[in-house]
């Protein structure tokens, strides 16, 4: 017994020496080598054009295959530069694209047989194309169990999704966090979400795709920031600041919002939490000043349409909206919103319970009369609101404490530090900005 221990022994320290370091200045050279666990690969810092970058291996949990830049952020990929993940437990850190763009395809794509690799402390910033219609995504994630974390996306001005998640048969499990996603221009168009987790013709398969703790600033590329197509996703604890565009369950069920924050400060059309589909959990958000109306309300509750196909607006059945802080916001709620005679099923079984609103006047919007929501136990909070609360909401005279960072706190919550401010979001080596005033 001894000596077989003794045997493993040897072979694991032996195994350990085999890996390597290799220090590259093309693509071509990376895909000369055979790389095993525990290999780094070097990318020599300046500027990397026109290069298509393959990075395949299969590390292991303890002893990943890794692909650095040498001084981090400063080995630049531009021209029709890409990057594409194939294998298994693969790190990608320090990369930047700049100065580039592609005809088609994607920037950044994790392999579908990709599984638990990462992307990290990597930026992609104004890789557009000068046609403004041509259709290409700056990160892919496909396979299963990848991660992509502390990366700085900013300035995506044509077509297509910044950040997609494409599923397949079997649930992928990705995660999404310490992201900073900056500006993204309005499109005009259908085509500019940020993040969109599935596609209509797979919504209904599951994903349980996690995003949190990423911080969206103004992203406007179209209706959605955040495009729900799948089911059992979670999406928790992000930062929408001075966004038009909406956290978006567009499709699929069985998904829970929760703890994000929708600081408005009175800019145009700032929107929260859209609902569509069925099941959703929409729990503890914060929203501020957010001016959007009916599908661009702090929660917009979407009528339906009848007989729908994949791509429809489907009814909503089954939500629970519950615990939310609606502060100063033009439309704490839209029921019904974008009823028109040919979409006009109602939301079914819907509960709104324990939401807390800060408002002079009525927090419901209705756009369909006719529909029954379950509203329980809301407060609104004013020194002076106009008319007789709906039932299911009680008025207080109740101001409500102010945190220096000007954040508000629910009754009887001790203050509190918003993940942005202990947190480090994006790259490590990127300057990004930290200060998001609530005015």
């Amino acid at each position: 017994m001894k000596t077989i221990l003794f045997t493993v022994v040897l072979l694991w320290i032996a195994a350990i020496g085999q890996a390597k370091d290799y220090r590259i200045r093309s693509a071509k050279e990376l895909e000369a080598l055979v790389l095993v666990p525990g290999d780094r690969v070097i990318l020599e810092a300046g500027e990397w054009k026109d290069q298509k970058i393959v990075f395949k291996g299969n590390g292991s949990k303890s002893r990943p295959i890794v692909l650095l830049a040498a001084n981090p952020g400063k080995t630049v990929l531009t021209g029709s530069s890409s990057l594409e993940i194939d294998g298994t437990w693969l790190l990608v850190d320090g990369l930047s694209f700049s100065n580039g763009f592609l005809q088609a395809g994607d920037v950044i794509n994790f392999s579908e047989s990709s599984s638990f690799c990462r992307l990290t402390n990597t930026a992609v910033v104004d890789y557009n194309h000068p046609d403004e219609k041509v259709d290409y995504r700056w990160v892919s994630l496909r396979g299963a169990h990848n991660r992509v974390d502390h990366c700085f996306f900013k300035g995506k001005r044509h077509q297509g999704v910044t950040l997609v998640v494409w599923l397949s048969e079997k649930p992928n499990y990705h995660q999404i966090d310490h992201n900073y996603f900056g500006s993204r221009p309005e499109l005009g168009r259908n085509g500019g979400e940020t993040i969109r987790i599935g596609t209509s013709t797979w919504s209904f398969h599951d994903s349980f795709t996690i995003v949190e703790e990423n911080i969206f600033e103004h992203c406007n590329g179209e209706l959605e920031a955040v495009s729900n197509k799948s089911c059992r996703n979670i999406i928790r604890n992000n930062l929408f600041y001075e966004c038009k565009a909406t956290l978006t369950l567009r499709h699929g069920n069985h998904s829970e919002v929760s703890g994000n924050f929708f600081i408005g400060n009175g800019k145009p059309g700032t929107g929260g939490v859209r609902i569509i589909g069925e099941d959703h959990l929409v729990h503890d958000n914060y929203f501020q000043d957010l001016t959007g109306t009916s599908v661009s309300a702090a929660i917009s509750v979407m009528a339906g349409l009848p007989n729908p196909i994949l791509t429809s607006h489907w009814q909503v059945k089954n939500a629970l909206i519950k615990d939310n802080l609606i502060l100063n916001c033009k439309e704490p709620f839209a029921i019904a919103a974008g009823y028109n005679p040919g979409r006009y099923l109602p939301a079914l079984n819907t509960v709104f319970v324990e939401n807390i609103i800060v408002a002079d006047q009525s927090p419901l919007k209705w756009y369909d009369e006719k529909v029954q929501v379950d509203f329980k136990d809301n407060q609104i909070l004013s020194p002076s609101y106009s008319g007789t609360p709906e039932k299911g909401f009680t008025l207080k005279n109740e101001v409500l404490k102010k945190m220096n960072n000007g954040l508000y706190l629910k009754p009887g919550q001790s203050p509190f530090e918003p993940f942005w401010e202990n947190r480090k979001i994006g790259p490590d080596w990127a300057k990004l900005n930290t200060s998001f005033p609530v005015l």
